[in-house]
């Protein structure tokens, strides 16, 4: 498959839209119940794209968005400012083809452009094998697990928490 990552723009929207509803109403990786509809989705973007974070998409070789991705700063706390929180989310028709990995690898790359040292996976489910597995071969390591954090379709879920070292993570201080 070809695949072109880049920067989501608004055009994008009904298609992340729909992927994201998919996610929210059919699995655990997301903890919202409710799909966000448009705007939300709108602002959400903006606010990410605001703070000087990525927001991607990948494409296919029509131009058919088949996921996205962003990172955004992990939490508010200024001595978080060299942490970020990755998000990846693939349409459930063409999960396990790469296109999340080819999402996350560019996460990666720009956040390091950025000047980030690491970056935080939150995912939802200790059974979602396949996010855990595309974060292990991108060199993250899991960190934790919070039993029976969520709760959702009737079910306690886990939150599985894995982090990356980036650029020089821990080895030096930033200039």
């Amino acid at each position: 498959m070809t695949l072109r990552v880049r920067d989501a723009g608004p055009a994008d929207l009904p298609a992340i839209t729909a992927i994201y509803a998919h996610h929210v109403l059919h699995g655990t990786g997301t903890f919202e119940e409710e799909p966000p509809d448009q705007p939300d989705m709108a602002a959400r973007m903006a606010k990410v794209q605001g703070a000087g974070c990525a927001w991607l998409v990948a494409e296919d070789a029509t131009g058919l968005v088949l996921g996205y991705g962003y990172f955004a700063p992990f939490r508010d706390r200024s001595a978080y400012r060299y942490s970020a929180e990755d998000s990846v989310y693939v349409r459930d028709d063409i999960r396990g083809q790469g296109v999340g990995k080819a999402l996350v690898a560019e996460l990666i790359a720009r956040a390091e452009a950025k000047g980030l040292r690491q970056m935080i996976a939150v995912i939802g489910d200790s059974e979602n094998v396949g996010s855990i597995g595309l974060h292990i071969s991108l060199g993250f390591r899991q960190v934790g697990v919070l039993k029976a954090a969520g709760m959702k379709f009737g079910r306690w879920v886990d939150v599985v928490t894995m982090q990356r070292a980036l650029g020089e993570g821990e080895r030096s201080l930033p200039p």
